[in-house]
């Protein structure tokens, strides 16, 4: 592997060298590609344009992030911005590289969780696109657009993640075609108006089945810290390693995101019908609602404390999309009706 790891680091030298004045578009791509956004910025904006192909997105965002943090624990994987340190190979000849805010994430680095994630969940999305636009016009043209999309997005993506040393490019290319799978897999899987016991289990499958396989490999004697302390003793900057980055984050993003799904669908099966003036205020609430929701600071001290108000988190989010905020506009514009 040594030696795939330093053509990796050379092709991430060279990418840093020739489009260093591109940096704010890899910044901005490698934020598009955290799976995060999935939950707080694409599945909120879709919600309102398609609820089928919303609550597909929530599905497979949260199991192919889950499988990413199994594959990882498995796999292992180094990351190039610790690797350099580690390998003892550039002591006497550095390469001339940066590291970005977003570089020192603290799991194993195989296979790209941003890569993985960003195909899986893009392909509902292109999918559903691609399908309304072959039975509204019939062009073969037009429903070949999302994919050029698609495909441009992955690229941009995963170069992203070669660029600030958050991966090598193999990683980033396990990633691609593993989420580009799952994405065809799942949305054949959707749970669209399943009971809340079918979102409880699954949520705490994820939650536990985790939890069991960590205790597992620790038993065995598999320390799944290492890459944490590596994160910390590499990284350029420490305020740069944060426990959102961590694999248990990514555990409990997952499991309150199901657990949220099936509440909101439990509290108001089917939702609201709106017309397409209420549903982009929805929309536009929304996004300023998660705006905050994401940005509310979470003491990190206990870690048990903090990842259970991550896990909660997340459990708000649908409630916020697909109650709380279409319930407030159903109530503020709905006409009374007349005796």
């Amino acid at each position: 592997m040594e030696t795939v790891y330093t053509q990796g680091i050379w092709m991430a030298e060279l990418l840093q060298s020739e489009t260093r004045n591109y940096e704010s578009f890899w910044l901005l791509a490698t934020h598009m590609g955290d799976p995060k956004a999935a939950f707080l910025l694409i599945f909120p904006t879709v919600f309102y344009v398609h609820r089928r192909t919303a609550i597909a997105i929530l599905w497979v965002a949260a199991v192919s992030e889950w499988l990413n943090l199994v594959f990882k624990w498995v796999l292992f994987g180094e990351r190039p911005y610790w690797w350099i340190g580690q390998s003892g190979l550039y002591v006497k000849n550095s390469p001339s590289i940066q590291q970005f805010q977003s570089t020192c994430e603290t799991g194993p680095g195989s296979p790209s969780g941003h890569a993985m994630v960003t195909a899986a969940v893009w392909w509902v999305v292109v999918s559903a696109l691609a399908s309304f636009l072959h039975s509204s016009f019939g062009s073969k043209i037009l429903t070949a657009m999302p994919y050029i999309f698609y495909t441009l997005l992955l690229g941009a993506v995963g170069l992203s993640r070669v660029f600030i040393l958050a991966h090598f490019p193999h990683q980033v290319i396990a990633g691609i075609l593993t989420g580009v799978a799952l994405g065809v897999f799942l949305n054949r899987t959707v749970p669209d108006r399943r009971p809340l016991l079918f979102f409880l289990c699954s949520s705490m499958a994820l939650l536990f089945g985790a939890l069991l396989m960590h205790a597992g490999l620790k038993i065995v004697g598999i320390d799944l810290t290492w890459s944490v302390a590596l994160a910390k003793r590499w990284c350029s900057k420490s305020e740069w390693v944060r426990m959102d980055t961590n694999p248990f984050s990514s555990l409990s993003r997952d499991a309150g995101a199901l657990l949220g799904l099936g509440l909101a669908q439990f509290w108001k099966p089917g939702g609201w019908a709106l017309p397409w003036v209420s549903k982009t205020l929805c929309m536009a609430l929304s996004s300023m609602a998660l705006y905050h929701v994401s940005r509310f600071p979470l003491p990190t001290v206990p870690a048990l404390l903090f990842y259970s108000l991550f896990f909660l988190k997340y459990v708000i989010v649908p409630q916020v999309v697909m109650v709380l905020i279409p319930g407030l506009v159903h109530l503020l514009t709905a006409k009374p009706k007349k005796d």
